[in-house]
């Protein structure tokens, strides 16, 4: 099937949201019973930890740590959003930084001013949407930031997205104070984060069975292989260990004096698709195929900009003595492994 499919399923009794692009699984997400991104909760500091620069607070899911702690007690009240996922064992990751993201607009308490995106380029557009911004922050100190999505859309629809994120703030911050841990908002699920991100025109599947009748599932079955196949006949291997995530790129069949650094380039145009999909990120080591090292400067170029299509912060760290390249990616995502239930 042409064009972009947007299916909203369920694996089992698990909450999934699939995007397809021209039949091509490109965007995956299923929902877990960790504390999802973006869920705000009143901690309470519990105890210092010194020398690590930090403080452990109780949430009612468990404990978190926090490294902005200047000025703060054991039993302050603290307002803070779940930034990602733990590795197992280890405690929530969170921030003080509160955002209130939606579709169209991200209400920032901490940081005034009124923003648009600057992928929007049209200068009257960009007029238009400045004037929606002063009309519905009239009166309030928080910030605002307009998103992409505000290019194309209805005027009224952003007025309200603005309103409720901004109600949702003030009511927030208003039982930011408080004794005990308490659960503020929950995160979004994969069908208001699809919604919420893929905002790009799509068809909309959200009936029973959508996954199995546009070939999610399939595609799902051939993530669980750590093989890749590339452009040109080459391929990769992503493996995951304890420690880090292994990519390790091979030209197949092609001997020619090219081929290392051409499997390269497609694999730099591969590897984002791959991390997402598997829902992969801290250290990742990149051990390449050979090739001259006057094209290294050329493969960061295409791989940074393969990353900034995929809206999962991630660090170019750099080569090594080896000659592996090495990434830092935040884990925004657990582990399709983790997230895929049992039997499927």
């Amino acid at each position: 099937m042409k064009g972009r499919l947007i299916a909203l399923d369920h694996i089992g009794e698990v909450e999934a949201a699939a995007l397809m692009v021209d039949g091509k699984l490109e965007d995956l997400l299923i929902d877990s019973d960790a504390p999802r991104p973006g869920t705000i909760y009143r901690a309470i500091a519990d105890r210092p930890m010194k020398g690590q620069g930090g403080m452990f607070l109780s949430t009612p899911d468990g404990n978190c740590f926090l490294r902005q702690t200047k000025g703060m007690a054991p039993g302050d009240a603290v307002l803070v959003q779940v930034t990602g996922y733990s590795e197992d064992g280890k405690a929530i990751p969170v921030t003080t930084d509160v955002l209130f993201k939606s579709r169209y607009a991200i209400i920032t308490p901490d940081k005034p001013g009124l923003n648009i995106s600057r992928s929007i380029h049209d200068d009257d557009r960009r007029d238009i949407l400045h004037g929606i911004a002063k009309a519905e922050m009239q009166g309030s100190e928080f910030g605002l930031i307009m998103r992409s999505a505000c290019a194309e859309a209805d005027d009224d629809e952003i007025a309200e997205d603005i309103a409720a994120m901004l109600d949702m703030a003030n009511a927030v911050l208003a039982d930011a104070q408080g004794k005990e841990p308490e659960k503020l908002v929950e995160g979004d699920g994969p069908h208001l984060l699809a919604w919420r991100e893929w905002f790009q025109p799509a068809t909309i599947d959200s009936e029973a069975g959508s996954f199995e009748g546009n070939g999610v599932l399939d595609a799902i079955d051939e993530l669980s292989s750590a093989r890749v196949n590339l452009d040109g006949g080459g391929f990769m291997y992503v493996e995951p260990t304890r420690a880090l995530v292994a990519i390790d790129v091979n030209t197949g069949g092609d001997s020619s004096h090219a081929a290392g650094t051409k499997v390269n380039f497609a694999a730099a145009r591969a590897i984002p698709r791959a991390l997402r999909l598997r829902g992969l990120g801290g250290q990742i080591v990149l051990d390449l195929a050979p090739m001259p090292k006057k094209e290294r400067r050329t493969f960061e170029t295409s791989l940074r900009a393969a990353f900034k299509a995929d809206g999962i912060d991630t660090a170019l760290l750099g080569w090594t003595t080896l000659g592996h390249f090495e990434l830092q990616r935040k884990r925004e995502r657990r582990s399709l492994k983790e997230t895929l239930p049992k039997g499927v």
